[in-house]
């Protein structure tokens, strides 16, 4: 999609229902509802934390997301795709503040170009007892990414094309973080498998897409 028509969708996006957990749970692993049960005492403590979900134009114009891979580490996290993102930290003034501040720390985008559009619902992640809530946000430039090294394995650039397909979602075997194999929904986004709660958040991002591109 050409960028200018993706800047047309922003009005509908900032005032249309958001699809939340009806369409989360599309991409939802099969043992989702019985890990948080398990970890329903854990939920009142859990941290917080803001990621988003970041479009901009590439260098023809057309519209693209940025993802990341992380770097490889002892985490339940290790070597997963997600969104740039992370943890409130007490100077944060809110999480969207966080998810702002931690996109230009981790692939380089200048914090007062980011717009955010709008707050999207918020996942629990079980196995590091997160609330992790996504924002949908553009810059109207392309931006120079540069990846945090410390953090970031590579950042992943998604055409948008790519990202809205339907061929795109399918079901991949994993590892989980508990070292079970099983099988899960995910997106196949530039040659890497996005799973679990970045896939629930992908999902809402596009069905919000979706809604606002043919209402």
């Amino acid at each position: 999609m050409n960028f200018d028509d993706f800047l047309k969708l922003g009005s509908k996006i900032k005032n249309i229902p958001l699809p939340a957990e009806a369409s989360q749970l599309k991409m939802s692993p099969p043992f989702r509802k019985e890990l948080q049960a398990l970890h329903q005492a854990k939920m009142e403590f859990a941290r917080q934390a803001g990621v988003m979900a970041l479009f901009y134009p590439d260098l023809s114009g057309q519209t693209h997301l940025v993802l990341i891979l992380r770097k490889t580490y002892k985490g339940v996290h290790s070597a997963q795709i997600g969104f740039p993102g992370g943890k409130l930290e007490p100077d944060d003034d809110s999480l969207q503040a966080a998810a702002v501040r931690e996109t230009n720390e981790e692939v380089g985008v200048p914090e007062h170009i980011i717009q955010v559009w709008r707050e999207l619902t918020q996942v629990y992640i079980p196995p590091s007892n997160f609330f992790v809530t996504p924002f949908l946000g553009i810059v109207n430039e392309t931006p120079r990414l540069s990846k945090q090294d410390e953090e970031v394995e590579a950042i992943i650039e998604v055409p948008f094309s790519e990202f809205i397909n339907e061929r795109n979602v399918v079901s991949k075997v994993v590892t989980t973080s508990y070292s079970v194999k099983t099988e899960v929904p995910a997106f196949s986004l530039q040659g890497h498998v996005v799973w679990g709660a970045t896939a629930m958040m992908l999902s809402e991002v596009k069905d919000l897409l979706k809604a606002a591109s043919y209402p």
